[in-house]
């Protein structure tokens, strides 16, 4: 089985109900997908190790060769190609490596290179491995790193997923092709905004969801009104617990600081495979 967690903002709690519901369940493993940024491994002792070096190819132009004929400036979708007066222009930073443009080319000016984006490393125990990209300083697109990390997934195991924040294509990417999705929210207006962003965006993938919602007690009761109205299921609610924050703040997983959640998020787990 395969879950992603995930929510429209930051900061909402993926990475503590990603973490905590690993930890839970039998038989898990754990793969950070917020390559911008991971933390899902400051909750495991083990260190992290590399495993592979991830890059994309990226277009060489033979400039002798070349005619200038502008197919390839046509064909890039992300104007990454450009003709000025009797010059070509790549912009690095625009191509999304697809290799169109080397196919397309008429004259076969065009070989490609790798592209180093990234890296996946590797940690946890034999129990739960945790798996988790960096995307290099300065690099814009971390989707190849995310479809890298999603081919590590066990089919023996629960892979749990944990999400970039928002809804572009790193999210969406992350949502994709996964048996459910947790989307994670607060009970504030800023939470409750960007869950339905997030909503319109899972119902279009058409992947089965429902809500974990974090920090409960903090606002109102809108995120509840809405979900009935909507008719999502309301999976669990995590309370404002200060000792939480305490533990969360030293990487103290909250199962295992406070062990009665353990049975919360048990119950979830449940309750996601009914769903399914």
């Amino acid at each position: 089985m395969k879950i992603t967690v995930a929510s429209g903002k930051g900061g909402t709690g993926k990475t503590t109900i990603a973490v905590n519901l690993a930890l839970s369940i039998k038989n898990s493993m754990l793969i950070d997908c917020d390559v911008e940024g991971p933390n899902s491994h400051i909750f495991f002792k083990e260190p992290m190790v590399k495993l592979k070096d991830v890059s994309i190819p990226a277009p060489k132009f033979d400039l002798d060769t070349c005619t200038l004929c502008g197919k390839c400036v046509d064909f890039c979708q992300y104007n990454a190609i450009s003709i000025v007066g009797e010059k070509l222009l790549f912009f690095d930073e625009l191509c999304h490596g697809c290799g169109g443009c080397k196919i397309i080319c008429p004259v076969d000016a065009i070989t490609e290179v790798e592209h180093y984006v990234g890296v996946i490393e590797k940690g946890g125990t034999g129990d739960l491995p945790v798996y988790h990209g960096m995307l290099n300083i300065g690099e814009p697109f971390g989707v190849p790193i995310i479809n890298e990390l999603k081919q590590f997934a066990d089919d023996k195991k629960t892979t749990i997923f944990d999400s970039p924040p928002g809804t572009a294509c790193p999210a969406v990417e992350t949502m994709r092709d996964v048996d459910f999705c947790i989307l994670v929210t607060e009970p504030t207006p800023f939470g409750l905004h960007d869950l339905t962003l997030t909503v319109d965006v899972i119902r279009e993938i058409g992947t089965p969801y429902g809500v974990v919602v974090n920090r409960d007690g903090i606002g109102d009761d809108r995120v509840d009104r809405y979900c009935e109205k909507e008719n999502i299921p309301l999976l669990a609610k995590i309370p404002n617990d200060l000792e939480i924050a305490r533990l969360y703040s030293s990487g103290v997983p909250m199962v295992k600081g406070l062990p009665e959640y353990r049975k919360l998020f048990e119950e979830m787990f449940d309750r996601i495979k009914e769903m399914i």
